[in-house]
């Protein structure tokens, strides 16, 4: 499962409803909230961040909590 999937999963979130009112199809979310390999682009994030009632901001950092600066 992806951090967006864990996120949605943990806040119990409807992903139906979330299609519904995004746009975004529910196959669609089930690859984002599934499969590693799927990418989520910025207009969907902040599409699921309106939907969910959650800042943009606050999404964008639980779903790539992973990334991190290299070093020097």
């Amino acid at each position: 499962m992806t951090n967006l999937g864990l996120y949605l999963t943990k806040k119990s979130i409807n992903k139906a409803e979330v299609a519904r009112r995004t746009g975004i199809s529910k196959s669609r979310l089930s690859q984002l909230s599934g499969n590693d390999s799927t990418k989520l682009r910025a207009d969907e994030l902040y599409l699921i961040a309106l939907a969910i009632d959650v800042d943009p901001g606050e999404l964008l950092k639980e779903v790539y909590k992973d990334l991190k600066l290299l070093k020097e």
